[in-house]
C-alpha cells in the first residue's frame, strides 16, 4: 500500500513592523512567538514527525521554524530557499518538485499571497492564511502530485497561543 503524503502549508507567525527595517529582516513580534510555540504543539500532536522543512530565508519565517522546531520530536532536513520569499507560487511548486521520494510529510513556511494560491492550485480550494494558520493538505500515492486539483485539503487552521 502506498503512504499517504501530507504537506503541511504554514503562513509564518505575527511579525513586528520595527520602523527602518526591511521586509525580509522583520521579526516575530511577542505575540508570533507564543503562536509559533502553539503552532509547534498542534503539529506534534495532530501530525507527527516531519520529513522535510522547506522555510523561506526571510527572518520571520526563519524565527517562526526555529520556534515550531522547538516542540517537534525530531529534527527534519530543513531547506531555506530564495524561491520561497515572493518569487510567486509556481517557484514554491517548482521546490515542492525537488522533494525526494522517500519525504510523507513535509512543512512548508512562507509567506501570503503565494501559500494560499498554492494551496489553491493543488486542492482548488483557497484558504484564508492569517499569521499562524495552517492548511493540511494529503495525496494518497507514492509522490507528492502537484498537478492542479490533485490534493485534498483536509484543514485549514488558525492556531493561537494566548
Amino acid at each position: 500500500m502506498a503512504p499517504m503524503r501530507r504537506l503541511v502549508v504554514l503562513r509564518h507567525a505575527k511579525s513586528a513592523w520595527p520602523e527602518g527595517v526591511p521586509d525580509y529582516r522583520r521579526p516575530l513580534a511577542d505575540r508570533g512567538r507564543r503562536d509559533a510555540a502553539a503552532v509547534g504543539r498542534w503539529l506534534a500532536a495532530k501530525v507527527g514527525p516531519v520529513d522535510v522543512t522547506l522555510v523561506s530565508p526571510a527572518t520571520r519565517t526563519r524565527q517562526t521554524w526555529d520556534i515550531v522546531a522547538a516542540e517537534l520530536d525530531g529534527a527534519p532536513t530543513v531547506v531555506h530557499d530564495e524561491q520561497l520569499y515572493g518569487e510567486g507560487p509556481d517557484s514554491i511548486l517548482a521546490v515542492l518538485g525537488t522533494l525526494p521520494q522517500s519525504a510523507e510529510t513535509v512543512l512548508l513556511i512562507g509567506h501570503n499571497p503565494d501559500l494560499e494560491d498554492v494551496v489553491a492550485t493543488l486542492s482548488g480550494t483557497r484558504p484564508v492564511l492569517k499569521t499562524a494558520t495552517l492548511s493540511l493538505l494529503t495525496w494518497d500515492g507514492d509522490r507528492f502530485d502537484l498537478t492542479p486539483g490533485a490534493a485534498e485539503l483536509t484543514t485549514t487552521e488558525k492556531v493561537r497561543g494566548d
